[in-house]
């Protein structure tokens, strides 16, 4: 599975003019699932997002996690949209290739696992909608942007 991690300090997203999901400090994820992917990577990766210490801590160092970040108990935000976009491959011409991105039917399933496994394991958690044409709005905070890539174990 890809994603793509940028951390905000708001993020929302829109639906035919309908605000579907909004966080504010936390993490804007955009997230591919990729053939051949399983629930095995997609919780990998969840637990790869929610570890990632790239928030300042009082010195300043980016040391402190989504689930660090304010002291009074409270947890950064987590703003979950799906994006096939990510398995692009442009080394055939001008024209994109998502020949790697998993077929709608598994993409969705795959997402609605990650965001259920992100939703028992941390809050708030927010979505788009799979497969919707939707516009995303965020304050890149930093910048700070990530790409994460969880693969399967070599198969044999």
């Amino acid at each position: 599975m890809l994603a793509l991690v940028q951390r905000v300090s708001r993020a929302q997203v829109t639906v035919a003019g309908v605000v579907v999901g909004a966080i504010g400090r936390g993490f804007l994820l955009l997230v591919c699932a990729e053939q051949g992917d399983t629930v095995a990577e997609a919780d990998k990766l969840l637990a790869k997002v929610l570890k990632l210490r790239v928030f300042s801590d009082a010195d300043g160092k980016m040391n402190l996690s989504l689930q660090d970040i304010d002291g009074q108990g409270t947890q950064g935000g987590l703003l979950v949209v799906s994006q096939f976009t990510l398995a692009a491959d442009t080394s055939g011409g001008n024209r994109p290739s998502f020949k790697a991105a998993a077929a709608p039917d598994a993409g969705r399933r795959l997402y609605a696992h990650f965001v259920a496994q992100a939703q028992l394991q941390h809050s708030p958690v927010a979505t788009g909608i799979f497969g919707a044409d939707m516009q995303v709005e965020l304050v890149n905070d930093g910048p700070v942007t990530i790409p994460l890539r969880q693969t399967a174990a070599p198969r044999t």
